[in-house]
């Protein structure tokens, strides 16, 4: 029976006989999912229609960057070994946290030159990032990596997966945690969780390091459970050491910002430019 399980086909189809793979189509769709929803939001709260399209078309590429730069900085003995494979995204090694570093500095600059407030523009993208990274989880299960340690069959029978699932977690003899579904799931929920704060007017900044924490929170446990951990010292798992950092600098940065007044204007405040012309011309007549 076990014999008989195989493996999802990587390559999702072929044009001119050049494979297309899931990895790299999951990761477009969470991407482009995000930006819909990013987009019917900043144009409520007063943003350009095409502002978040101008910034993908920036942030997309150097968060890929970033996020491939990561990985190999933290695997850069076999990547020294093989540097032809640096390039090589299609068969996975993507750092989320490389990503978010990428995608975040491209925000600030780009919020900066349309002279708009970096974290308004956060608080607008933080759901649509999660999203992405819900949706993301699902290419390393098609690359069966990002998987957890070893279990058995009825392990994952007793978690009501489907066969394509479990299936789908036998790799080379034995199945393991699907520590990507774990992810996605807590990222999911997150979602909903930041969808529902957008409506209790929260501190500007505060959502987008509401995100930070969640995902660093769960991140921090569900990394415990994988086998394939980016390592410092050989001992200290870089994505739990990031996790702590970020959750610790999510905090002191709300606090900070409550104390020095920086946050007072809320989340649904209307500071569109539009607005302020209008209220500019109002005070003139």
């Amino acid at each position: 029976m076990l014999s008989n399980v195989q493996p999802l086909n990587p390559v999702a189809f072929e044009i001119f006989g050049w494979p297309i793979y899931w990895y790299g189509v999951i990761i477009i769709l969470g991407a482009l999912l995000g930006y819909v929803l990013a987009n019917r939001e900043a144009i409520r709260r007063g943003l350009p229609k095409d502002f978040f399209a101008d910034l993908l078309i920036w942030a997309v590429p150097v968060a890929l960057v970033f996020a491939r730069m990561y990985y190999v900085i933290f695997n850069l003995d076999y990547y020294l070994e093989n540097p032809g494979q640096i390039i090589a995204i299609w068969e996975g090694g993507l750092a989320i946290h490389g990503g978010l570093v990428g995608g975040v500095l491209t925000g600030y600059v780009f919020a900066k030159i349309r002279g708009f407030s970096f974290w308004k523009v956060a608080d607008i993208a933080a759901p649509s990032i999660l999203l992405g990274q819900a949706i993301g989880r699902w290419g390393n299960f098609i690359n069966q990596e990002a998987h957890g340690g070893e279990v058995s069959r009825e392990f994952l029978e007793n978690l009501m997966l489907p066969d394509w699932i479990i299936n789908q977690m036998f790799i080379d003899g034995s199945y393991y945690h699907p520590t990507f579904l774990y992810e996605s799931i807590w990222s999911f929920i997150g979602v909903g969780i930041l969808l529902y704060l957008r409506r209790v007017n929260m501190r500007r900044g505060d959502l987008f390091l509401t995100y930070v924490i969640w995902y660093s929170f769960g991140r921090f446990f569900i990394e415990g459970l994988r086998t394939d951990s980016l390592m410092i010292f050989d001992f200290l798992r870089t994505a739990q050491v990031i996790s702590i950092v970020l959750i610790v600098g999510a905090v002191i940065t709300i606090i900070y910002r409550r104390k020095t007044g920086l946050s007072r204007i809320r989340y649904l405040s209307d500071d569109s430019p539009k607005k302020k012309n209008k209220n500019k011309k109002r005070e003139k007549k």
